[in-house]
């Protein structure tokens, strides 16, 4: 009888109660493989520099905080950073618009957004050289730690290195941009 109940109670959860979680990413002002609008274009482009929205759903269990990066792989050199943000707070569920301009308040309390491709810190969005569009994916990581232990003038590659090796799951979006 005791086995039965088990069986019976497995049942109700449903269909799907054991359906593997799935990491998503989205951005109510991103699609996937479509432009990207100027108020997300760094300003040498004629755009605004504005981050845009990021939202993540289904985060793995374990999740402790979020680290988030954007990156063309397309630019000259093998690729180019424009954000790399961390310690973002496990209660988030996405950033605000806004959120890569650094002591903004557009971020959770104590993320913290290393130096980009150009020299600046925090969020600088796309800006090739005139000709083919570029791609920029927007990937978020759900880590395992609260906080990564990276200080804020770390290089790219030292961060890097600490999310990949605190890395849970991940997800991303790519968009593109030319001119």
């Amino acid at each position: 009888m005791k086995h039965a109940m088990l069986w019976l109670c497995l049942c109700a959860m449903g269909p799907g109660a054991f359906a593997a979680q799935r990491f998503t990413l989205d951005s109510p002002q991103l699609s996937a493989n479509a432009p990207i609008a100027m108020a997300h274009v760094y300003t040498r482009c004629g755009g605004q520099n504005v981050s845009p929205q990021l939202r993540w759903h289904d985060p793995p269990a374990g999740t402790r905080s979020f680290a988030v990066t954007v990156f063309d792989p397309d630019a000259p050199g093998g690729g180019f950073w424009h954000w790399i943000a961390f310690d973002i707070a496990v209660g988030a569920h996405g950033l605000n618009a806004g959120a890569g301009a650094p002591h903004s308040g557009n971020a959770p309390g104590d993320t913290v957004q290393l130096r980009n491709g150009f020299g600046e810190v925090g969020y600088s969005g796309p800006c090739p050289p005139p000709g083919k569009p570029h791609r920029y994916v927007f990937t978020v990581y759900a880590l395992d730690v609260p906080e990564l232990g990276v200080s804020g003038d770390a290089s790219p590659e030292t961060a890097l290195a600490a999310i990949r090796k605190h890395a849970l799951a991940q997800a991303s979006l790519t968009a593109r941009f030319g001119r």
